[in-house]
């Protein structure tokens, strides 16, 4: 095979194997290195080589093809698209969120309930400092005071979470 990997590397590229060509080239190395001396007896190395390789090109198309079918299908199914399919997190991900969101509204009650409110209409509703002033009938300054509180929980707990 190591007589032949030059053209086996050029066999493979000029049918498309790309960035592939090596791989698959080890793939075939270890198909013929698990067969055995007694199981194969090859009087013509090269064209067995390019078969081998030929077969290997194919079942990889295949299976390419398989997925991508199969993943067509699922979105399909799913009312989804591939955008929005990759985006979806993990359930370990969920799992994982979920304490966390559990940790950060635990961190902004300690805070206070009233910056916990303020840090929420401000980060999460988008609205201005100001208009939330007028809403609770507080300065301005009071707002960025309350907000200074829960921006200091909320990184007490990064800082807690970076050490454990």
């Amino acid at each position: 095979m190591l007589e032949h990997r030059a053209k086996l590397l050029r066999f493979l590229k000029a049918r498309g194997a790309g960035e592939e060509a090596e791989d698959l080239l080890q793939e075939i190395w270890l198909k013929i290195a698990r067969s055995g001396p007694d199981q194969v007896r090859v009087t013509a190395p090269l064209p067995y080589l390019f078969q081998v390789a030929n077969s290997l090109m194919i079942d990889r198309y295949r299976s390419s093809r398989q997925a991508a079918l199969r993943d067509q299908s699922w979105l399909e199914s799913t009312g989804g698209d591939a955008e929005n399919a990759q985006a979806m997190p993990t359930p370990e991900r969920i799992a994982i969120d979920r304490d966390l969101l559990q940790h950060v509204e635990r961190a902004l009650e300690q805070a206070g309930p009233r910056a916990a409110a303020i840090f929420r209409r401000h980060r999460i509703d988008g609205v201005p400092q100001r208009e939330i002033a007028g809403e609770f009938g507080l300065s301005l300054s009071t707002i960025e005071s309350d907000l200074r509180a829960a921006y200091r929980a909320i990184a007490s707990l990064k800082e807690q979470s970076d050490e454990a």
